[in-house]
C-alpha cells in the first residue's frame, strides 16, 4: 500500500489515489512522473527565478497541467502551478512545507490546491496552485506586504509585524474580519516554528470587489531546516525571539489588534482542540522519522510556552 502524497490517502498498486487526482483536475484519471529529476529542476528554476512573482529560499518554477496526457508542462508564463523541488542544502523542503500547509488547513486557515508529486529519480517536488491567476492567464489583483508598505526584496525583513496592521486596515473590505485571520495566522507561524515569516510571505487579494488577506503560502517548520536562533522573521513587541504569551496574546491580539477577551480565548480553545490532530498527521507525512520527532518537538515547546 502507499500513500498518496496529494491526498494522503492509503492507495493500493498506484501512486496516487483518486481523490487526489480530482484535487487537480476533475477529469484527471493517472498522473505521470514529472519529466525532471531534483537536478534539474533546480538548474531549471534558474532560468525562470525573474519570470515568476513568488519568490523564497527555494528554487521555483512555474508549470501547468496537460490533463489529456496527465502530466505538468514547464511554461514561462501563464502558469497555473509553482513548483519547488527538493534544495540542494535544505533537507526536505517540500516534504516540510506540504505537512504545514495541511496543518494550517487543519486549524482553518485557507491554504490553496497543494500536494507532492513524484519525480523523474523518485524525489518528490511540492506543488501549489497559483490563487492570483484565474483562467486564459487572467489574473487577480494581488499584493504582498512588501509592495503595499514599499519594502524591496532587500528590506522585506526591516519591519514589524505591528506595521502590518495599518496596512489591513487602510486597505481590507472588513478590516476586523482580516485582522482576527492575522492572528491566527501570526499564531500558527510561532507554533510550527516558521521564522522565515517576512513581508513577501503575507498578501492581500481582491476577490469578488471585496479585498482580503490571500490564502497562505510559503508556510515551512524553517526551525528544524535553519536552526535560526531567533523566533520570528518581523519583530513582536520589539522582539524576534523569546517570544511569550503576553508577546502574543495580550500585546498583538488585544492591544494591537483590538481584538476582544472572548475571541482571543476563543482562538485558544480552538488551537487547544486542533493541535493533537496535528501530531496524528505528523507521522503520515512523507518528512523522514527524524524530522518527523523534530517538527513535533518545536510544536510541543511553543506549546508549552504559550501554555496549551
Amino acid at each position: 500500500m502507499n500513500r498518496c502524497p496529494i491526498s494522503y490517502e492509503m492507495c493500493q498498486d498506484q501512486k496516487y489515489a483518486i481523490a487526489g487526482l480530482k484535487l487537480l483536475s476533475p477529469k484527471l484519471l493517472a498522473l505521470q512522473d514529472f519529466y525532471y529529476t531534483a537536478k534539474e529542476q533546480r538548474e531549471l528554476a534558474l532560468t525562470q527565478m525573474s519570470k515568476i512573482s513568488i519568490q523564497g529560499i527555494q528554487p521555483k518554477f512555474s508549470t501547468r497541467l496537460n490533463v489529456s496526457e496527465g502530466q505538468f508542462e514547464v511554461v514561462e508564463r501563464d502558469g497555473s502551478f509553482i513548483f519547488k523541488p527538493p534544495h540542494y542544502l535544505f533537507a526536505e523542503l517540500p516534504q516540510n512545507e506540504d505537512l504545514t500547509m495541511r496543518l494550517a488547513k487543519l486549524m482553518g486557515l485557507e491554504v490553496p490546491t497543494h500536494g507532492l508529486i513524484y519525480n523523474r529519480d523518485s524525489s518528490l517536488t511540492y506543488f501549489i496552485r497559483r490563487f492570483d491567476r484565474l483562467t486564459l492567464g487572467r489574473k487577480r489583483a494581488c499584493e504582498d506586504f512588501s509592495q503595499l508598505m514599499q519594502y524591496s526584496r532587500d528590506t522585506k525583513y526591516e519591519s514589524s509585524i505591528e506595521k502590518m496592521i495599518p496596512v489591513i486596515e487602510q486597505h481590507c473590505t472588513f478590516p476586523l474580519l482580516e485582522k482576527m485571520k492575522f492572528f491566527r495566522l501570526v499564531l500558527f507561524n510561532f507554533l510550527i516554528g516558521n521564522e522565515d515569516a517576512h513581508l513577501k510571505n503575507f498578501s492581500l487579494i481582491q476577490r469578488d470587489n471585496i479585498v482580503e488577506l490571500s490564502p497562505a503560502y510559503d508556510l515551512v517548520n524553517s526551525t528544524i531546516v535553519i536552526k535560526a536562533q531567533e523566533e520570528l522573521a518581523l519583530p513582536l513587541h520589539g522582539k524576534k525571539r523569546n517570544i511569550t504569551r503576553q508577546d502574543l496574546l495580550v500585546y498583538f491580539g488585544k492591544e494591537r489588534l483590538g481584538l476582544s477577551d472572548k475571541f482571543v480565548e476563543e482562538e485558544l480553545s480552538l488551537f487547544k482542540k486542533t493541535i493533537p490532530y496535528w501530531f496524528e498527521l505528523i507521522p503520515q507525512s512523507f518528512l523522514s522519522q527524524e524530522h518527523q520527532e523534530k517538527y513535533a518537538g518545536v510544536i510541543e515547546e511553543r506549546c508549552k510556552r504559550i501554555g496549551f
